[in-house]
């Protein structure tokens, strides 16, 4: 049995969770997300409470589906009421981010600056060297993050480009280190 399959997730206020066919439609006051469910997992919703079930619980590939279903739900029902933010953080000189309407500019020492837009329900925040992307989607703020984070990651040895808040980066030493060993 999957464990996380298995639990109950209670629809929050101001929720509406809909089964339309082989389509899980939920509202709330962020958005709306809608999710194409497998064949062989079923959703059903009573008393303000949504559980998902599969076909044999017994079976490998079921209850790998029944896990991945039951935490995308949790995540949509997160999502339409709180929503969520990734942020990363620019380091290097000259190195900045600006909004152009709702577009992004990046000026990462390239030798034009880099724009990049946003997709539906997708918002960017920009406060000094610190980018946020906010959005009712988790898989698409992950996406647009992943998407500004590649147009310069950041290199090993000055720490240069754009990271996560909180990632660590492992500094290399440079040659002059090499030098001083031999």
């Amino acid at each position: 049995m999957s464990r996380i399959g298995k639990k109950v997730r209670t629809i929050p206020q101001g929720v509406t969770v809909e089964v339309k066919g082989d389509d899980l439609v939920v509202k709330g006051p962020k958005g709306e997300l809608r999710l194409k469910l497998h064949s062989r997992v079923t959703v059903s919703t009573a008393d303000g409470k949504v559980t998902v079930s599969v076909i044999n619980e017994e079976n490998t590939k079921d209850k790998a589906l029944w896990g991945t279903f039951s935490s995308i739900i949790e995540n949509m029902l997160e999502g339409v009421t709180v929503g969520f933010k990734k942020q990363l953080e620019i380091n290097g000189v000259g190195y900045k981010a600006n909004l152009k309407g709702e577009s992004l500019v990046l000026e990462v020492g390239f030798s034009h600056p880099v724009e990049i837009k946003p997709v539906a329900g997708i918002k960017f925040e920009v406060e000094k060297n610190v980018i946020t992307v906010v959005g009712h989607d988790k898989q698409m703020v992950g996406e647009m993050a992943a998407q500004i984070r590649s147009t310069k990651k950041v290199e090993p040895y000055k720490g240069k480009g754009i990271k996560y808040v909180g990632e660590v980066v492992r500094r290399k030493a440079g040659k002059t280190a090499a030098k001083g060993a031999a």
